[in-house]
């Protein structure tokens, strides 16, 4: 019967940027307060999107940069605020990188519309 490698001489785990990216993300699209925004190109409808976040660092840190859509009227700072909170603490947990600065964007205030049609 063989014997399994300690844990230390097992390997190495590497997780993407891509990964982080995703995992920011989802954390912050469940923020309340956040909105998904049409996406248009060209005067085009060609959906909604949610957050959108960049990934950047090195090391076992990482930098976020949000994009997000919030409903309007919001209590701006209070939802920043959460924001960080949730993907700091995400992106902490799922990965265990540390997360050095996470620096918001938002881009659009949307009015909840009612549906024309019922």
């Amino acid at each position: 019967m063989t014997v399994p490698p300690a844990p230390e001489d097992r390997g190495t785990l590497t997780i993407a940027p891509a990964v982080v990216r995703k995992i920011a993300q989802h954390a912050a699209d469940q923020v309340g307060g956040t909105t998904r925004a049409e996406r248009r190109i060209a005067g085009l409808g060609l959906g909604t999107h949610g957050a959108s976040a960049k990934v950047g660092g090195e090391g076992n840190d990482v930098d976020l940069v949000l994009d997000v859509a919030l409903h309007y009227p919001a209590p701006v700072r209070r939802i920043v605020g959460d924001l960080r909170a949730k993907v700091t603490e995400e992106v902490e947990r799922i990965t265990s990188y540390q997360v050095r600065d996470v620096s918001v964007t938002v881009s659009a205030l949307l009015p909840d519309i009612a549906p024309r049609v019922r």
